[in-house]
């Protein structure tokens, strides 16, 4: 129904943001309220969500952030609470990594994930999130993320940097390329 909304924040609480566009306000339950601020203008990408007892409106940073959200409540078993406690970390690529991977136990850490959930994610969702290819090119950017941080440039400056370079390099050229960036 709705793609994304672009306003101001006029209201912060535990669960939920509240987004005002041409004088209407819109609450969106978001996965981490507080990293926004109150008055900031934001564009936020959105799901609507209705079932008998519920009409919500949910709210998310990236298409890719609300495109995993429903791949995760599409799961038997794994509702929008269990799927926005997953997302709540903003490492959407670590979590796709985990269900391609298999790592059951990374996903169990999430609040309301247990063992069981954790492995049904995996069993359904294994595949369909990214091909072959791209998990080993995020593989690689990562690789490469970590060598930079090691080497002692800030994480702000390493993604925007990595989020330039093309993904199919080796690990080697990735950072080759980000030093050139950086160093510019």
């Amino acid at each position: 129904m709705y793609a994304y909304i672009e306003g101001i924040i006029k209201n912060i609480d535990p669960s939920h943001v509240v987004i005002e566009n041409n004088g209407i306000g819109y609450l969106i339950i978001v996965p981490n309220p507080y990293k926004y601020r109150l008055e900031e203008r934001i564009k936020i990408f959105t799901y609507h969500y209705v079932r008998e007892d519920i009409n919500n409106l949910y709210g998310f940073q990236s298409n890719d952030a609300k495109a995993l959200f429903i791949k995760l409540i599409s799961v038997n078993g794994i509702g929008p609470k269990s799927a926005l406690s997953i997302l709540a970390t903003d490492d959407i690529n670590g979590v796709i990594r985990a269900i391609e991977t298999g790592d059951a136990k990374l996903l169990t850490k999430f609040p309301g994930i247990g063992n069981k959930s954790a492995q049904q994610i995996v069993l359904d969702l294994h595949g369909k999130l990214v091909t072959k290819e791209q998990l080993f090119y995020n593989d690689n950017l990562i690789d490469a993320e970590n060598a930079l941080l090691a080497l002692g440039y800030s994480k702000k400056d390493v993604n925007k940097v990595l989020s330039k370079v093309d993904e199919g390099l080796t690990v080697e050229e990735i950072i080759k390329e980000a030093l050139k960036k950086i160093l510019r």
